[in-house]
């Protein structure tokens, strides 16, 4: 299928979650779900099986917790990978107003923001393979709820692309994609070839990138912060990390004019060691990495990079239960509903 046909498909769902009624969600998830459809979702949803698997488990909740939903759409990319599969990958936030708890974490009462990175696999005109993460840590933090160590980067409700045609990318992407592969090719140099300048980040990111992480390490602006907020405590607490092209995970690729994305579950290999990572000390267990991308490139350079990992399913993996620390330390909280009565002139 072409970029324009998978886009045109996804469209009716992307309409209906954007701020419909239940009824029109469910029918549109019904209509486009396969039964079978292999549902691989962040921690804590876990593995689930078909449309309504998921509108129960995850969509049907969060709108109970924030009943004026909306659905924004900041990137919208699809295409047919080297192995001949056809996906479409969509970023953007989940908006409004917290009234009452989601798995939960206290609501707010306030306009509260929450990304997300989802992938969908279609054949036969049906999503029969999903692969998503939804940024809970961030909803944890604006909820002043979120119980692990304090994060390096900025947070920010996470912008679109500073060019403003994240839902209209289309072309021939290959040079994008070649640059985005070369880069991770030389990342992974280092430190078995070498020093920090083995990576060579200036041949391939803007100066004034912008870094969009996931909440928990944050957002950083140009090749220092990238350095300072994520990329040196990263590799000092996983240096031996290796990606798909290094080992038998698995990744899937597609592009359009100058934008790339990358899903994998999982898609990187590591071991905390060295001195820990995110507050984590070095528990020298190897831990696999969830991590959903997109990045833009502008004058050969790259400009803006979405990431996000599925951190609480690392923190699982070595034995920490976020949600369960979280719940401890709310327990004095109110976690009932909020009722905000109608608003008055003055």
């Amino acid at each position: 299928m072409t970029p324009a046909e998978l886009k045109s498909l996804y469209a009716p769902f992307q309409k209906a979650v954007a701020g419909a009624s239940a009824d029109k969600i469910r029918h549109a998830v019904t209509a486009l779900f396969a039964d079978d459809a292999a549902l691989h979702l962040c921690h804590p949803f876990g593995a689930l099986t078909g449309g309504a698997a998921y509108l129960d488990t995850c969509l049907v909740p969060l709108r109970a917790a924030i009943p004026d939903l909306e659905r924004r759409d900041m990137i919208l990319l699809a295409g047919t990978t080297d192995e001949g599969q056809n996906w479409i990958g969509a970023m953007g936030n989940y908006m409004g107003t917290f009234l009452a708890p989601l798995l939960d974490i206290p609501p707010t009462g306030n306009l509260v923001h929450m990304r997300y990175h989802e992938f969908f696999r279609i054949e036969d005109g049906k999503i029969v393979e999903m692969q998503a993460i939804w940024d809970i840590p961030e909803l944890m933090m604006q909820a002043r709820a979120w119980p692990m160590s304090p994060q390096l980067g900025a947070f920010l409700c996470t912008p679109a692309p500073m060019s403003g045609d994240g839902l209209t990318a289309s072309g021939d992407g290959q040079a994008t994609y070649e640059h985005v592969v070369a880069m991770l090719t030389d990342l992974c140099r280092y430190p078995s070839e070498g020093g920090p300048e083995v990576m060579n980040l200036q041949k391939y990111w803007h100066p004034q990138v912008n870094w969009y992480g996931p909440s928990g390490i944050g957002t950083a602006r140009g090749i220092d912060g990238f350095r300072h907020w994520h990329q040196a405590p990263f590799l000092r607490g996983m240096p031996d990390r290796k990606l798909d092209a290094m080992g038998d995970l698995m990744s899937h690729w597609f592009a359009e004019g100058a934008y790339v994305c990358e899903t994998g579950w999982p898609n990187m290999r590591l071991t905390i060691t060295g001195d820990g990572w995110m507050g984590i000390p070095p528990v020298n267990k190897e831990v696999l990495m969830r991590s959903l991308d997109f990045w833009r490139v502008e004058d050969g350079l790259i400009r803006e990079n979405w990431v996000l990992v599925d951190l609480l399913d690392v923190y699982r993996q070595i034995g920490v239960d976020v949600l369960g620390r979280m719940r401890e330390f709310n327990k004095a909280r109110n976690l009932g509903p909020i009722s905000i009565p109608p608003g008055e002139a003055a």
